[in-house]
């Protein structure tokens, strides 16, 4: 069981080209609840897994997590010793392959796969309440953003409005959005932009979080550089809104998509639940010599063989 513990990190090596993005739906996940980057994060771990584990850090969200990909990323270890590290990382409680069943428009079915990944190290238990989050996200169906070719277009830069003063009538969704900027000033707002957001950061305290959720929520993992914050405050309003407790779950309404939710042994691939993938391994990854056939727990000793067939030969010899 991986111990819950933060451990050191090595700054890995930058990447030559950008590093190729897996299909939409599909590639690193970041965890909740990440800390703050550190100069010694990961460094009680060995120095293989060290290294692939602060370049996997340093990937953006949705960048590819296959072995093949991130072995061409890192010429100092082939695919067997990229799949060895992380396996080790999941063992550490740094990351879990998840698969989600998708049915799209017309009844289309097909699997997406995720990798999660956690700067600090969790335990089976954290993981497992994750999935269990993930699983009731999955019964909340998607909104589908329709993106006009205007809003497309790279937006210009433009100097952030300062925060205005909270004042006693706005509601806790728009005082939350209004205070972004002080949180982090990639994330300031306009009063017309906390106005647009507003609807959508009250659907997040209709589900039980408040002001200080929301705002960590918003600001954890930004990228270096945001080019249009509204965009990226509606986007994660969005796609990290917490599951909705409900007793009676609401079907989802014709042609809305369905998700499915399972983990998977971050070494062969086996799906499975969260409580059959301990450390998010399958048992016969986690065991690999279980199968192998037994051997007899006594022998005879070379020395007693000997005798016996000293003893069949004098047999033979007698009239």
């Amino acid at each position: 069981m991986a111990i819950q513990k933060i451990s050191s990190a090595l700054r890995a090596p930058a990447s030559p080209r950008p590093y190729p993005m897996a299909s939409p739906g599909y590639g690193k996940r970041s965890a909740p609840d990440q800390q703050p980057r550190r100069a010694d994060d990961f460094m009680l771990l060995p120095l293989r897994e060290r290294n692939i584990a602060g370049f996997v850090d340093q990937l953006p969200e949705g960048a590819a997590m296959d072995v093949k990909g991130l072995a061409k990323q890192l010429p100092l270890y082939g695919q067997q010793a990229v799949g060895s590290a992380l396996k080790a990382l999941s063992v550490a409680g740094y990351l879990r392959r998840v698969r989600c069943l998708v049915t799209g428009e017309g009844g289309q079915v097909r699997w997406v796969f995720r990798t999660f990944w956690s700067r600090t190290a969790r335990d089976n238990e954290w993981w497992g309440a994750l999935m269990a989050a993930e699983v009731r996200r999955a019964a909340v169906p998607e909104p589908v953003v329709v993106v006009s070719p205007a809003a497309a277009a790279v937006p210009q830069q433009r100097t952030p409005e300062p925060d205005r003063p909270v004042l006693e009538g706005d509601s806790p969704a728009y005082a939350a959005l209004a205070q972004l900027g002080r949180s982090d000033a990639r994330l300031a707002l306009s009063a017309a932009d906390c106005a647009v957001l507003e609807p959508l950061a009250a659907e997040w305290f209709t589900r039980g979080v408040d002001a200080d959720y929301l705002v960590r929520a918003l600001v954890a993992g930004l990228p270096a550089r945001v080019d249009s914050p509204v965009g990226l405050v509606r986007r994660r309003l969005t796609d990290k809104i917490p599951p909705q407790v409900s007793v009676t779950p609401v079907p989802p309404a014709p042609g809305t998509p369905v998700r499915r939710v399972m983990m998977e042994c971050t070494k062969c691939g086996v799906p499975g639940r969260a409580e059959a993938l301990p450390d998010g391994l399958c048992r016969t990854c986690r065991q690999p010599d279980e199968g192998a056939p037994e051997v007899p727990a006594e022998l005879p000793a070379e020395r007693d063989v000997r005798t016996y067939v000293a003893e069949l030969r004098d047999l033979l010899k007698a009239p």
